[in-house]
């Protein structure tokens, strides 16, 4: 039996991974969906206080307070940054790291900074705005695809999301990542990309950026999983069975495959 621990990306709670959870239980596996604080449920503990180290030290007491071993711990979007933070404090209780459509990000770099110039001034404005100076709204939806490819979302998935979602708190995106544990970097990971194609990938990690140092490490591998931005709504039963294929999987070298 695996314990899969879920992250969500921003503006999403634990209810977003709804099928892809009964799905890993109907095989005899624990799911936990995530909700980060301030999110889904617990919207009503939002404040300017909120930021990056609230949501790992939501992962971390998760895993601890329900004394979870061999997790595999899978972060989506935003959450890609916050299990790479909980892998940090927690890496004797981790299995395997998944990156939904996302990717880690070193020491010292924060969400924002990774947004080029005018994306960044554009959540600004949003944020002062539309979020009271402290917290980041959904995007409009002529706007949202800047910011996640909507491939696969019908009219009853974006309904769904925008009757669901919950302001994000941008100090989540502002406060750099720190990382201290050199034991999260042995631990096998697997990038599921979505929104674009492997070949892109691979680009990506000869390109030199720092970004994506690391990703040719051995720990690493890729597989494709081709849909939008948010595969738990357009592919919730194909992305369940990537993750149950890793409860049986030995880790594997770096490789790149399609799915």
């Amino acid at each position: 039996m695996t314990a899969y621990v879920l992250v969500g990306g921003a503006w999403l709670g634990g209810w977003c991974w709804k099928p892809v959870a009964r799905r890993l239980r109907e095989e005899g596996h624990d799911a936990y969906p995530v909700t980060l604080t301030g999110l889904g449920e617990r919207a009503h503990l939002a404040s300017p206080e909120v930021d990056l180290e609230t949501h790992i030290t939501d992962v971390v007491n998760l895993i601890e307070y329900e004394d979870l071993q061999d997790v595999v711990l899978l972060g989506h979007s935003y959450g890609g940054i916050v299990v790479t933070g909980a892998a940090d404090r927690v890496p004797e209780r981790i299995s395997r790291l998944v990156y939904l459509d996302t990717a880690p990000l070193p020491d010292g770099v924060a969400v924002a900074d990774t947004y080029p110039p005018e994306a960044r001034r554009y959540v600004e404005r949003q944020v002062e705005e539309r979020g009271e100076g402290w917290k980041w709204p959904i995007p409009p939806r002529e706007a949202l695809a800047n910011f996640g490819s909507l491939e696969g979302l019908d009219e009853p998935h974006l309904e769904l999301l925008y009757s669901r979602v919950t302001p994000q708190p941008f100090g989540t995106f502002t406060q750099p990542l720190r990382l201290t544990n050199p034991a999260r970097e042995r631990l096998p990971k697997l990038g599921i990309v979505c929104s674009f194609p492997l070949d892109q990938v691979r680009q990506m990690i000869e390109s030199g950026n720092p970004l994506f140092q690391g990703l040719d490490s051995p720990e690493w591998r890729f597989t494709a999983l081709p849909t939008g931005h948010w595969p738990m709504f357009s592919r919730p039963a194909d992305l369940a069975a990537i993750l149950l294929d890793l409860s049986s999987e030995r880790p594997v070298g770096s490789k790149l495959r399609a799915t």
